[in-house]
């Protein structure tokens, strides 16, 4: 019995054991699992958007610039621990993009020259005033300039441009009155702060500008005539898409989900456009680009999206138009989606490039002939089925006069989109179509007799060759 006893007794142990390891085994597999989907995440984190990496290693190198404060004596023993106040205005102000960075230290900097100069201002006041009036004084001080400030940020121009700098503005003013009244080396103190400050934003600005700058404008550009780009991809296919002609896995099924990401694109552009504004003339974008004009452009692009969402959802309707009306309407509304979406990419492209769009008119004149003749179909087939009082039928048609509908909206929203870049064309000074070829290289060599011969590299490629054939004629004439 008792062998039988420790017997069992040790199989239970061996059982614990090997249970308790089994949940250790468990345990280290989910963790490395988690420690494998955590570096995918990063990888392709850095894969997306290159620039990211780039970013992360411009921001530490600035707050290693401001960090010389402490390690070196001479500079320490100059401003004390105020240094700390460069570290922290690197961390706060370098943002992504220089536009970003640029607006963040000009409300940093500005904002605390003032608050510093009013708030020794207003605590010089007080001290005149006597040792009994001066804490009233300051506490009345900073009332009034916290509660006027803090109004003024309610305003959208103010709130969307300056708001980082009002609120820099209140704390820097707060921070100098207050701390005025137990401290006697007030001024000594407020320029600490603003030198310190003013250092750390310099330093900030000057990183994001000279190492690999991101510009907020570049960015801003290149987004609207992507999206442009979207809607153009998703008209071009939806002719085809809706009459059943493209297979299942069609490729350009796949582009034509591309233009829900314009549905949510106001944030980022207002953002965007915020930013380019406090960027100095770069590459081709001149000094005073008209940045807000970006903003008409992509609130015309979300309008013609939201009608193609609406037609995106008859994509998969079961219910149809007959098919009288709908062979009937085919041509018309292909001929409106196709030729839209041709006048959509050539405008996103001619945006991109920075030339002035003439390429598209074609396609907008034949896709609004087109719904012109549609709208004339549509209002005979209405006025037969209306005669004939068959509720049914009038039903049906309901589906196709609708798509048909949408696409009329389109049309007029693409050509809204078309003059709005065309101001744009002439607000930013576009190069022509001309000027353009103008520009494009032209090397001049000798002919057989001494004559200049003219290539020409671009759209035509024209060589002058008779010079040569002359020759050829003239030693056949010497042979005989």
């Amino acid at each position: 019995m008792v062998a039988v006893a420790s017997q069992l007794q040790k199989d239970e142990e061996a059982n614990i054991a090997s249970g308790s390891s089994g949940r250790f085994m468990a345990s280290f597999g989910k963790l490395s699992d988690r420690v494998v989907d955590i570096a995918r995440k990063i990888k392709k984190l850095g894969q997306d958007d290159p620039r990211r990496i780039i970013h992360s290693l411009k921001v530490g190198l600035a707050v290693s610039l401001v960090s010389l404060f402490y390690y070196f004596d001479p500079l320490y023993d100059g401003f004390g621990s105020s240094a700390m106040w460069a570290i922290l205005t690197v961390v706060v102000v370098f943002e992504f993009s220089v536009g970003a960075t640029l607006g963040r230290g000009l409300n940093r900097g500005l904002a605390t020259f003032l608050a510093g100069a009013l708030g020794f201002g207003a605590h010089h006041l007080a001290v005149l005033s006597g040792e009994t009036v001066q804490p009233i004084l300051l506490a009345l001080f900073v009332f009034l300039l916290a509660a006027s400030v803090t109004f003024i940020r309610f305003f959208p121009h103010m709130k969307a441009r300056y708001d980082y700098g009002l609120l820099i503005f209140i704390l820097t003013f707060c921070m100098i009155s207050v701390s005025g009244y137990r401290d006697e080396e007030i001024l000594e103190m407020a320029h600490k702060r603003v030198s310190t400050i003013l250092i750390g934003g310099l330093t900030a600005v000057s990183v994001c500008i000279l190492i690999c700058p991101v510009w907020a404008g570049d960015g801003l550009h290149n987004s609207v005539a992507t999206n442009i780009e979207k809607l153009g991809n998703f008209l071009e296919g939806f002719g085809n898409a809706y009459f059943k002609k493209l297979e299942d896995g069609d490729s350009t099924k796949a582009d034509m989900q591309g233009y829900k990401s314009v549905l949510n694109s106001k944030q980022s552009e207002e953002a965007q456009t915020n930013f380019a504004r406090w960027e100095p003339r770069h590459g081709r974008f001149r000094f005073r680009h008209p940045w807000k004009h970006y903003l008409k452009i992509g609130s015309l692009s979300r309008q013609c999206a939201y009608r193609i969402d609406a037609l995106s959802g008859y994509l998969h309707s079961e219910i149809q138009g007959p098919m009288e009306i709908g062979s009937e309407m085919e041509e018309a509304c292909m001929k409106m989606s196709l030729e839209s979406g041709k006048a959509l990419k050539e405008l996103a492209a001619s945006m991109r490039a920075m030339i002035s769009p003439g390429s598209a008119t074609p396609h907008i004149t034949k896709s609004k002939l087109a719904a012109n003749s549609l709208k004339s179909l549509l209002n005979i087939n209405t006025a037969a089925l209306m005669c004939q009082d068959t509720g049914s039928d009038l039903l049906d048609l309901i589906p196709a006069a609708t798509v048909a509908s949408l696409l009329v909206d389109v049309v007029y929203c693409t050509e809204k989109i078309d003059e709005s870049i065309h101001e744009l064309a002439s607000l930013a000074k576009f190069k022509s179509v001309k000027q353009k070829e103008d520009e494009k290289p032209k090397f001049q060599r000798q002919g057989a007799m001494g004559q200049p011969r003219t290539l020409s590299f671009g759209p035509h490629h024209v060589v002058t060759i008779r010079q040569a054939s002359l020759c050829r004629q003239e030693s056949h004439k010497d042979e005989r």
